[in-house]
């Protein structure tokens, strides 16, 4: 049952946002949070409900979807997280990306009903640093929240941490911090200058890439997206299903380098859902989104057959190489 896209990409996960709202205000981010952020409360009225999340869990399971992670903004500002993740079918693996904040509170209570992983983003390891890049003085609250995450047992904790010019140099003492710290584990996610407008904070992820080979005891490539996993210090390799050998975790790091990356783009194998229940196939594009209707299970089935029946890999197809190097529209694609 699982569906397989127009070029050969089956479809096995999805990430769904449960919010637009967030506590912070990071300078790289899209900034489609900021909305009322007085902490965990209802769904707002252009939010997914509960219901509507678990119907869609349950029609994409019927398609061989085997993973759902959960997102925002920050998703735990929705009170009903834990309901959802509770009533998530049970042959799903969940996760959870958050800036960490509420999860001292909350982390038990996730693991309770059924949460299996979760990424943290953590930029710096810096008090000062962390509040000029996320414009939050949450700091502390976050360290505690990856604590609690680790004692909570949602080990490997993965620490998302964004590559560019305001946080490479803290990129170092971050690779030491999760090599040092049994239950974490590193994701440096390249910086998208096509999200904020600021292409000078680019850096040469290639640099980070030689770094670490230079620097790791053994590097593997993984099916999704052929990222590359460096183990550095005591971390040890995963296992041939691609999980973590060492239930710790500690000492890898992993590199996520979507921009003119053709190769990661042709193994991509996620739907995203808006919070609003609009389905879309890529992350940068938002002339795919395709409504679920009354999120009925029919309007549900109809809309995610057709979401992937119409993927295109971001780069390499929708975006071609020109004749200079650069990329351009595949003129193929416009207005579908």
């Amino acid at each position: 049952m699982v569906l397989v896209d127009d070029f050969g990409r089956e479809v096995t996960g999805v990430r769904i946002s449960l919010t637009d709202r967030c506590n912070f205000d990071c300078v790289y981010c899209h900034n489609e949070g900021l909305g009322d952020t007085r902490g965990p409360m209802d769904a707002s009225d252009d939010e997914m409900s509960a219901d509507d999340v678990v119907r869609f869990l349950d029609v994409v399971e019927e398609y061989g979807v085997k993973k759902v992670k959960f997102t925002g903004g920050e998703p735990m500002l929705r009170a009903d997280l834990e309901e959802i993740i509770r009533r998530t079918p049970e042959s799903m693996e969940t996760s959870l990306t958050t800036n960490g904040t509420f999860l001292p509170d909350r982390a038990d209570d996730l693991v309770e009903v059924g949460l299996d992983r979760v990424n943290v983003s953590q930029d710096a390891l810096d008090p000062e640093a962390f509040a000029e890049i996320t414009k939050s003085g949450a700091y502390d609250k976050v360290m505690e929240g990856v604590k609690a995450a680790v004692d909570a047992g949602l080990t490997p904790v993965k620490l998302n941490m964004v590559v560019f010019t305001k946080t490479a140099g803290y990129v170092e003492d971050m690779v030491e911090y999760v090599a040092e710290n049994e239950g974490l584990q590193l994701q440096l996610i390249q910086y998208m200058p096509e999200l904020t407008g600021r292409p000078e904070w680019n850096i040469d992820i290639e640099r980070v890439h030689k770094w670490l080979t230079d620097l790791a005891d053994e590097v593997e490539v993984r099916d999704m997206h052929n990222r590359r996993r460096y183990y550095v210090g005591n971390g040890s390799a995963s296992d041939a299903s691609g999980a973590p050998s060492d239930a710790s975790g500690g000492g890898m790091v992993e590199i996520v380098d979507p921009v003119e990356n053709a190769e990661f783009c042709a193994n991509c194998h996620r739907v995203r859902v808006t919070h609003q229940g609009y389905l879309k196939g890529c992350l940068n594009r938002n002339d795919d989104l395709r409504p679920m209707g009354e999120m009925t299970r029919t309007d549900i089935q109809h809309a995610f057959e057709e979401v992937v029946a119409n993927r295109v890999p971001y780069y390499g197809e929708y975006l071609v190489r020109d004749g200079d190097g650069g990329w351009t529209l595949n003129e193929e694609y416009i207005g579908v």
